[in-house]
């Protein structure tokens, strides 16, 4: 059993940054890769990034490319995503996820285990 808890959320203007954090329980963290996803109102979940257990493979949504990068800290149990240039559009709720499987980590169903979310909003 992993749980997971986001934080760094917050309210920012376009063209700003936050950092998001998700920190695991357990021990096994290391053996996860991890994801985060985001969800906007009327929308569907959407990927964002994704990460292998090692770090050594990253994966990113081409909407954030360039300007999210994805990374972990096996030492310290948790996983970032470090968001910059925001724009008004990446305004959601957003979740990290851990899946026991290194494949298919583009697509939410591969996940076995999600946090709570924590609220992006980026004003114009």
């Amino acid at each position: 059993q992993v749980q997971l808890v986001e934080s760094g959320g917050g309210l920012v203007q376009a063209g700003g940054s936050l950092r998001l954090s998700c920190a695991a329980s357990g021990r096994t963290f290391s053996s996860y890769a991890m994801g985060w996803f985001r969800q906007a109102p009327g929308k569907e979940r959407e990927f964002v990034a994704a990460i292998s257990w090692s770090g050594g493979s990253t994966y990113s949504a081409d909407s954030v490319k360039g300007r999210f990068t994805i990374s972990r800290d096996n030492a310290k149990n948790t996983v970032y995503l470090q968001m910059n240039s925001l724009k008004p559009e990446d305004t959601a709720v957003y979740y990290c996820a851990a899946a026991k499987q290194p494949y298919g980590l583009r697509y939410w169903g591969t996940y076995d285990y999600w946090g709570q979310g924590t609220q992006v909003t980026v004003s114009s």
